[in-house]
């Protein structure tokens, strides 16, 4: 099932808000995560990413580059958080997803062979990876536009959600729920996907918008406390069981969390969690969640953007068209120092 199931619990409290709303506010987006829809997203015809001319995929680089540039010109503060070292107990779930892209690889070669066209696009997005290399210019690129990033110790996600609960950024931003789970104070999706997207396989258009979710609205709504929702979210999967319990279902979760309350010994014994999961402990899940590896060490500053550093690695490196780089750096220097001069304003007032 999956912890994105969690939706369908919450939707009376998720909130469809316009992009410019978030102008002036700080945002700490998960990298990996947006990176991630990039590189899924945009794609050429047979379903292949972006390529530069020694076949280095540039599709993180491009979604990278045009969209945040777009997000600063709304008034957005984007500060980027890089996932630094899984955790132990993660090492499963990324093999298990290896294993399914090795599968969908296969299926990829044979529709390729074949010349199903449809289905290009489909397994060629299930087969994405984010390498270290792809990371590392992703840093370089964001370390040029003048735009802070944050290397986070362990998980992308927990470093956000803290950042947020210090109050140095308004909201994380992600597609997943677990930043819910890591306590950030807000959480806002499709920062990476506003506006109109075609329905996969279908000649259908619809507007995309962002959402802002409310920790606390969620918790008074489901009547629970973060730690009972960390709990539902454990029995129903999460990135570290990604199968959760066994014929345990979103609403028969949520029934048994209320029902066992704070005894959650009970409730993992009911579950019989042992059964399932007989190498991860469950509390150590839960600690998890609750009081992760983050670091204080980050500077929040935006800076004017090297314009020959970006050409460098975008034009030079990575052939994008110069002319189109060089109207974008323009649009970027216009939004930081529209950003900048905001900022003196509220001094001010």
């Amino acid at each position: 099932m999956g912890l994105a199931e969690i939706r369908n619990l919450i939707k009376p409290v998720i909130k469809e808000i316009e992009l410019r709303s978030l102008s002036g506010k700080i945002i700490a987006i998960d990298a990996f995560n947006y990176l991630y829809q990039f590189l899924a997203a945009i794609r050429q015809e047979d379903g292949t990413p972006l390529k530069d001319s020694k076949g280095r995929i540039t599709s993180h680089l491009y979604g990278l580059f045009y969209r945040t540039i777009h997000l600063m010109e709304e008034g957005l503060r984007p500060v980027f958080v890089f996932d630094g070292k899984h955790p132990e107990f993660k090492k499963e779930e990324q093999k298990r997803r290896e294993e399914m892209k090795k599968k969908l690889e296969e299926k990829y070669k044979k529709v390729l062979e074949l010349g199903i066209k449809k289905d290009l696009r489909k397994y060629a997005q299930g087969i994405v990876r984010l390498t270290p290399d792809m990371v590392k210019d992703a840093m370089r690129l964001l370390d040029a536009m003048g735009i802070p990033y944050v290397q986070a110790p362990s998980e992308g996600e927990a470093q956000a959600a803290y950042m947020a609960r210090k109050g140095d950024v308004y909201s994380t931003a992600s597609q997943d729920y677990d930043s819910l789970l890591f306590g950030s104070p807000r959480v806002v999706r499709n920062l990476a996907i506003t506006g109109k997207r075609k329905v996969p396989r279908k000649d259908i258009y619809v507007e995309i918008k962002p959402e802002l979710i409310e920790l606390e609205e969620v918790l008074k709504y489901l009547g629970l406390t973060r730690e009972q929702l960390i709990a539902l979210a454990l029995l129903i999967g999460t990135d570290y069981n990604p199968d959760g319990i066994p014929g345990v279902g979103l609403k028969t979760a949520y029934e048994l969390v209320k029902k066992f309350g704070n005894n959650f010994e009970k409730l993992f014994e009911y579950v019989n969690w042992k059964k399932y999961y007989p190498e991860l402990d469950w509390r150590e899940l839960m600690e998890f969640f609750l009081d992760p590896p983050v670091t204080d060490n980050y500077k929040i500053e935006f800076k004017e953007p090297d314009e020959e550093k970006i050409i460098k690695i975008l034009v030079e490196e990575h052939d994008f068209n110069e002319q189109r780089v060089r109207n974008a750096i323009e649009r970027l220097k216009r939004a930081i120092r529209a950003g900048a001069q905001s900022n003196l304003l509220s001094f001010f007032k």
